[in-house]
């Protein structure tokens, strides 16, 4: 009975994960499924070795306090794996803990494959060649990643398709998600998204405060819904939605469900823009790191980037806007929200061009096809 490793981090990684699981299961029901990732990979079928979702970070300095975690984690995986190895190995992004893995995997002669790998084909690193150098095979989930890949001199690249376009195929419609959370018809709803990782949450959050209260004082009726994403925020959220008067509400509630039932999306940069644009929502993004993160990245690493959403990444242009670091203000944030709250028609005519850039449907059954090929020997 074949034995695939699963690894992944963060909240986005882990639904990856249990989405490639279940389409794995459905061609081989008999797999023995690995998997550092979380809770929804665990749900899925996986033995969950370790949990990661709460690791996750962006920025220099933001990567500090989880080096020696990391570090321990991947001592432990490389102890328990060696006893048993896996007879292939799958990675989803998480490039600070896979490479490492990857390498002791590679010792023991197991397949490596990468899906849904860093995004090097928009700011290319020295991940690249140790990619390169490690990895049998690429399923890319957008075309410009597999050409870069292939260009590279990975083995064997494949673009499958970007996973999503499936799981939202069955997706709630907006008046399916406003009857379940109980909002009229006619109520203007604001989705406001500010993280998943404790660093986003610290720099985005504020912002998104200030902007639902610049917006209410122009809009008195309008609401705003925050979906938990981890509990320990709770807390923190209700506190500021009192100091603001916010007219919000913090829920446990899926999150896509929240915009789906939305006029418009307030959200960091990530998967959840996919998920949103999928779900035909206008959405404005912001990003902010650390300022010292920034600077460095500026002066000393000389860090440029076209686009940060992977909505725009997807065809390289504008579909929706982005505010980074020092852009991300509530003053212009209140601007562009109020913008597409009143006219959201022509974001939604952008979306259709990032949609047919996303591939068919059917990618994770031909990415869990791909990773099956390289078990038809084991038996």
């Amino acid at each position: 009975m074949p034995k695939i490793l699963i690894s992944t981090g963060e909240v986005s990684g882990d639904l990856q994960g249990a989405l490639l699981i279940h389409a794995l299961r459905r061609l081989r029901p008999d797999l023995e499924i690995l998997g550092i990732g979380g809770e929804r990979m665990a749900q899925a079928g996986a033995k969950l070795l370790a949990n990661t979702t709460h690791m996750g970070s962006i920025g220099l300095l933001e990567h500090l306090p989880f080096v020696f975690p990391t570090l321990r984690l991947l001592q432990k995986m490389r102890r328990e794996l060696a006893l048993h190895p896996p007879d292939v190995v799958v990675l989803i992004d998480y490039v600070g803990f896979n490479l490492p893995l990857a390498r002791s995997c590679k010792r023991w002669g197991c397949p490596l494959i990468y899906y849904i790998a860093p995004q090097e084909w928009v700011w290319p690193t020295t991940n690249t060649q140790a990619i390169v150098a490690l990895v049998d095979q690429v399923l890319a989930v957008f075309p410009q990643e597999a050409e870069y890949y292939q260009k590279a001199g990975v083995p064997l690249v494949d673009w499958v398709g970007h996973p999503l376009v499936d799981d939202l195929a069955g997706a709630e419609s907006r008046q399916e998600a406003r009857q379940k959370l109980g909002i009229a018809p006619e109520q203007k709803m604001v989705a406001l998204l500010p993280a998943s990782r404790r660093q986003e949450f610290k720099y985005l959050w504020p912002v998104l405060a200030q902007t639902a209260q610049q917006l209410q004082q122009q809009h008195p009726d309008l609401e705003f819904w925050l979906p938990l994403a981890l509990p320990q925020y709770q807390e923190q959220l209700e506190k500021d939605i009192c100091h603001y008067n916010l007219r919000a509400r913090v829920v446990n509630e899926p999150a896509r469900r929240v915009i789906a039932a939305a006029d418009l999306a307030l959200a960091k940069s990530g998967t959840v823009n996919l998920e949103t644009a999928l779900l035909d929502v206008p959405q404005v993004v912001i990003y902010r790191v650390s300022p010292v993160t920034a600077w460095l990245a500026r002066h000393l690493l000389r860090f440029k980037i076209a686009f940060m959403s992977p909505v725009n990444l997807v065809v390289m242009r504008e579909i929706i806007p982005e505010l980074l670091q020092e852009q991300a203000e509530p003053q212009k944030l209140t601007q562009l929200a109020l913008e597409y709250l009143q006219n959201p028609a022509p974001m939604r005519q952008r979306y259709q061009e990032f949609r047919q850039a996303l591939g068919v449907p059917g990618a994770t059954e031909r990415a869990a096809q791909a990773i099956l090929a390289h078990c038809a020997e084991i038996g």
